[in-house]
C-alpha cells in the first residue's frame, strides 16, 4: 500500500465511499432534471395545456426543494471526510474551490428566491440561479475527473517510488 491509509473500499484517501458518492449523483441529478423541467413547464405554462404545465412546475418545485435540503445534508458530510483533506492535502483546490462556490452560491440564491420581498431583485436571482444550475453537471464532471487524474498520477508515482525502494539493496555496514 502506498503513503495513504485506505478508508473502507476507496482507492485513496479522497475518494468518497460509494454510497455517499452515488447519493450525492443521485440528489445532483434530482435537482439538475427537476430543476429542467421545472424551467420547460414555466415556459410551457401559458399554452392551451397551461393548467397541466403549472401542476408539473409546482411538482417539480416541490421535489426540487426536498432534493436540495437532502443535498445540503449531503454536502454537510462532505466537509470533514472530503474537503478539509483536500484542501489540507493541496489536492485539487481550484475545481474545489469552483464547486465550493457553485454550492455556497446556491445556498444564498435559493434563500432569495424564498424570502426575496422585491419581484425585480426575484428575477435577478432566478436568473443567476438558473444559470449556474445549468453549469453544475460541467464543474461537477470537470472537478471529478481532475480529481481522479491527479490520484492516478500520483498513485503511479507512488508505486514507482515503491518498487525503487524494493530494489535498491540495504546497505551494508562495514567493519
Amino acid at each position: 500500500m502506498s503513503g495513504s491509509h485506505r478508508i473502507g473500499r476507496t482507492s485513496s484517501a479522497l475518494q468518497l465511499d460509494r454510497r455517499l458518492r452515488w447519493a450525492l449523483y443521485a440528489a445532483f441529478t434530482v435537482l439538475f432534471v427537476t430543476g429542467v423541467i421545472w424551467l420547460a413547464a414555466q415556459a410551457w405554462k401559458d399554452s392551451p395545456a397551461g393548467d397541466l404545465w403549472e401542476a408539473v412546475s409546482a411538482n417539480m418545485l416541490m421535489i426540487h426543494g426536498g432534493a436540495a435540503m437532502l443535498t445540503l445534508v449531503l454536502l454537510g458530510a462532505l466537509i470533514p471526510i472530503h474537503v478539509q483533506r483536500a484542501w489540507r492535502g493541496r489536492r485539487n483546490r481550484l475545481t474545489g474551490s469552483i464547486m465550493a462556490t457553485v454550492n455556497g452560491f446556491f445556498v444564498v440564491t435559493a434563500f432569495g428566491l424564498y424570502y426575496a420581498g422585491s419581484d425585480t431583485l426575484r428575477a435577478w436571482i432566478s436568473d443567476l440561479h438558473i444559470a449556474i444550475g445549468l453549469a453544475l453537471p460541467a464543474v461537477l464532471i470537470v472537478h471529478i475527473r481532475i480529481g481522479r487524474c491527479r490520484s492516478r498520477a500520483s498513485a503511479g508515482v507512488e508505486s514507482i517510488k515503491s518498487a525503487d525502494r524494493a530494489r535498491k539493496p540495504a546497505p551494508t555496514s562495514s567493519p
